[in-house]
């Protein structure tokens, strides 16, 4: 009956292609997740009145995140292909979209990190600043557990971003459900496997904004 209504679709190809759709974005998500979270908190503790205030260093970590989040990603797909090719020997594949996928993805995580942090209750961190504690336990004992809701809501949009990011970089062939939809669906007019493909990503797309909500219920003790 599933062939009557999907006839072109070629369920084996399909499985794969989520797969690696899934791997495309758990494994750019975690490295996102580290660059960006370094990257916001250097924004935070360089700014004026915090513990390393520079403002070169900040004017330079602030310009670098606001110009590799301001690319479109398609367009940041093509500008990086020398620099994929000269890293990884190719352009085509899941491996091959990691660079772009991250180095998309790293700076606006980066700013939502910046954000959380700046909500932080500031007589909480004056009050650790006074018992004369060091920059890591500042960092660790108090800004992290501090946001960390916010930091997983930041992850989370972040995480679904780059779902819809692994289905642009199908188009120039780095696999997953994106080529799927575009090689074997558009451009083949075959509506059934676009179709297939669509709601297999909402799929993900769906279950990873359960499970971030469903974190964020559980560290949100407000």
């Amino acid at each position: 009956m599933i062939e009557t209504y999907f006839p072109n679709v070629d369920w084996a190809k399909m499985w794969d292609a989520t797969v690696e759709t899934l791997y495309m974005t758990a494994v750019s998500t975690v490295f996102t997740f580290i660059i960006g979270l370094a990257l916001g908190i250097l924004l935070f503790l360089t700014a004026p009145g915090h513990i390393w205030a520079n403002k070169l260093v900040n004017l330079l970590t602030g310009s670098i995140v606001n110009i590799f989040r301001s690319i479109p990603f398609i367009i940041l797909i093509i500008l990086l292909i020398p620099f994929t090719k000269f890293l990884l020997g190719t352009i085509r594949g899941p491996e091959a979209a990691m660079p772009a996928l991250i180095i998309g993805a790293a700076p606006f995580y980066g700013r939502m990190v910046l954000i959380a942090l700046t909500e932080i209750d500031k007589g909480v961190l004056e009050a650790a600043r006074s018992m004369g504690a060091k920059t890591s336990t500042i960092i660790f004992k108090v800004l992290l557990p501090e946001s960390m809701p916010a930091l997983i809501s930041g992850i989370t949009v972040t995480a679904i971003a780059l779902v819809g990011y692994t289905a642009m970089a199908g188009i120039i062939g780095a696999g997953g459900l994106g080529t799927l939809a575009f090689l074997d669906g558009f451009q083949r007019s075959r509506e059934d496997v676009t179709l297939v493909s669509t709601v297999l990503i909402l799929v993900v797309v769906f279950i990873l904004q359960f499970a971030g909500d469903f974190a964020v219920k559980r560290l949100d003790k407000r």
